[in-house]
């Protein structure tokens, strides 16, 4: 469960929510689409728990993980490491090679971070937060930096991993909403 009720958040003479109310659907993807500056971001940490509202409530259960527009990534670790961190044992060598390679990292799971470009960063942080265990996902421009034929493969990944969790996508792209979104809220 999921729902944000009367959310307002200023920073100081800027209103950037004000009596935000939604619940999210369960096991649906909801897209919170809109221009930059309008929220989109700071939504998303309220409802994931990093930003405190000044009023309203946010209830949520379950376990969740976060793409965030940055990577926060273990730049001296390698690929494989940083899912590693999320997934602990429960995946071996071989599948978070099968996953790396899913999204076009074949041969990566052993380079460390650093050494990756910003499209393969973006797509190990982005396939870190899909391999852990959550309910809840919420997804802050995760496709941004891919190139056209990249971001379509990684967007077909993304949905077929993302089947009947609820996920909270933020984005500024009207063809991610079109092909994700069960729902859209416009701010």
């Amino acid at each position: 469960m999921l729902k944000a009720v009367q959310i307002r958040k200023s920073f100081g003479e800027l209103c950037v929510l004000e009596n935000f109310t939604h619940e999210f659907a369960e096991g649906k993807s909801t897209a919170v689409l809109g221009k930059s500056g309008c929220g989109k971001t700071t939504l998303l940490n309220i409802l994931m728990g990093l930003q405190t509202p000044d009023s309203g409530e946010v209830v949520r259960d379950g376990k969740i993980s976060a793409v965030f527009q940055e990577n926060r990534l273990c730049e001296n670790l390698t690929a494989s490491a940083n899912i590693r961190l999320v997934t602990g044992k429960r995946l071996s060598k071989a599948q978070i090679a099968e996953e790396l390679a899913a999204v076009g990292l074949s041969g990566c799971e052993n380079k460390p971070v650093r050494e990756l470009s910003g499209g393969m960063k973006r797509r190990t942080s982005l396939l870190r937060a899909l391999l852990a265990e959550y309910d809840i996902l919420f997804a802050d421009e995760p496709f941004k930096g891919l190139d056209a034929d990249t971001k379509r493969e990684v967007m077909r990944y993304f949905k077929e991993k993302t089947s009947g969790k609820t996920v909270v996508l933020v984005t500024h792209d009207n063809d991610e909403c079109e092909a994700l979104a069960d729902d859209i809220i416009r701010l």
